[in-house]
């Protein structure tokens, strides 16, 4: 069992309880799922660039990210219907929670000038999001052999109805908020 999945089910589970007044420990806000996106703008003129793209993503996140394509044509940015554009992944059950972990504890600490989190990146449904400009902050991707340096996407979502108990919940995970 990973060790922030224990983490949650021996002290946040009990302080969340505490604070919200649940009646039920099913009640109790969970992680349900951390997506993961990695926009790869210049795959339309590299398609190697996508290939180096998933390659991180895999090594990120320990599982095979699916490539995404381009729902619409967009003329400006020369991109039609179809075009392979980035890459994504979706992690459940123990592989969320590693990565979480993993997040917290080693990719977040390791960003330049890194003050905590925007507490603002709630989308008011208890989910939060999360960019990162670049994927070398994890420690699985060799900086030698990364041909550039791309940012990503990072949503979790959460079980929480409100932004108040998503925010309270992570906080106890240990996510590190930006004090205003």
């Amino acid at each position: 069992m990973p060790r922030l999945k224990d983490f949650y089910q021996e002290d946040v589970v009990p302080a969340m309880i505490e604070k919200f007044g649940y009646k039920s420990t099913m009640e109790v806000p969970k992680l349900v799922k951390i997506v993961i996106n990695m926009g790869v703008g210049e795959a339309k003129e590299d398609p190697k660039a996508l290939d180096a793209a998933v390659k991180e993503l895999t090594a990120i996140s320990g599982q095979k990210p699916v490539v995404t394509r381009a729902k619409k044509s967009v003329a400006a940015f020369k991109i039609r219907t179809g075009m392979p554009i980035g890459c994504k992944v979706t992690l459940r059950g123990n592989r969320m929670y590693e990565f979480f972990d993993r997040l917290l504890t080693i990719g977040l600490p390791r960003i330049r000038d890194f003050r905590g989190v925007a507490p603002t990146g709630f989308d008011g449904r208890g989910n939060y999001t999360l960019g990162i400009k670049e994927q070398i902050i994890f420690p699985e991707v060799s900086y030698d052999e990364v041909d550039a340096i791309r940012g990503m996407d990072i949503c979790i979502v959460t079980s929480a109805k409100t932004d108040a108990e998503a925010y309270e919940l992570l906080k106890l995970l240990g996510m590190p908020y930006r004090v205003a």
